[in-house]
């Protein structure tokens, strides 16, 4: 009688519970996340006009670039993208893409977060059947001294047993060049072995064929930027209350420019 109850509650359980979301068909679609162990189809990314881009001109083209050329099935660089926050690194990534993607280019953005790094050879195993372009994205990665992380990483980059397949690109962001934790750049007598670890680290970083610098704007490029959303969405421009935005959160970046543009365009009864 017991067995009989619980296995009624656990069908009615079951009943309630919504069916877990299908694998995605890395075939079909051109967004997608990595949650460790399935691929997921994502909505598409929201993506910055890539006129809208100011002060990181070069770095926008080398990417696009590099991106075009994968998208052909040309060779390609992995892309390391690093500096300031707020300088448009990670929307830069998923703005070139949408850009390819409009222009007819057969390209797909794969996500993931760093905590499932450890699975990706089982989603480059996924990928590496379907003759497509694929783009894999690693955002805002600060590894830490864990040499386990580094080491995975750096064979994939490498050409390891593991490495990733050739229609396969990584790009990873980060606010520091070399992927060095802060508190091993800023108290290296107490790490172990502080300088082959930051060895390590540094080794990591020269793995990627494209390095982009983003740098932290002046007052002119940060106006420059207000202006420039400004225009495009139709609004008023008034450098002096730029200024005391930026003055007011103690920063001045990209992600700045358009927290102002936001303020602004709620002001002035303008929608986005």
């Amino acid at each position: 009688m017991i067995a009989e109850h619980l296995a009624r509650i656990a069908a009615a359980l079951e009943r309630l519970s919504p069916p877990g979301a299908a694998p995605a068909n890395p075939a079909t679609g051109n967004w997608f996340g990595w949650d460790g162990t399935r691929l997921l189809a994502v909505p598409p990314a929201r993506a910055v006009p890539l006129a809208l881009y100011c002060g990181v001109e070069a770095q926008l083209e080398a990417a696009r670039t590099n991106l075009a050329r994968h998208a052909r099935r040309l060779p390609a660089h992995d892309m390391l993208l690093w500096g300031a926050r707020g300088m448009g690194k990670s929307s830069l990534v998923r703005s070139v893409v949408a850009d390819l993607l409009a222009q007819g280019e057969d390209i797909a953005l794969v996500q993931l977060a760093l905590p499932a790094l450890a699975s990706l050879p089982q989603l480059f195993g996924r990928l590496a059947a379907t003759d497509r372009a694929f783009v894999v994205f690693l955002d805002d990665v600060s590894l830490g001294a864990d040499a386990g992380e580094v080491h995975a990483l750096r064979s994939l980059l490498d050409g390891g047993v593991a490495a990733r397949p050739d229609q396969v690109r990584l790009a990873v962001t980060s606010n520091r060049r070399h992927l060095v934790p802060r508190s091993l750049a800023e108290n290296e007598d107490q790490a172990i072995n502080p300088r082959d670890v930051a060895d390590d680290h540094l080794a990591l970083a020269d793995r990627f064929g494209l390095r982009l610098g983003f740098h932290a704007c002046d007052q002119a490029q940060y106006l420059a930027m207000c202006e420039r959303y400004a225009a495009a969405h139709g609004l008023a421009f008034d450098a002096a209350a730029a200024l005391a935005w930026a003055v007011g959160r103690g920063a001045r970046s990209g992600r700045v420019a358009w927290q102002f543009t936001v303020e602004q365009a709620g002001a002035q009864g303008v929608r986005l």
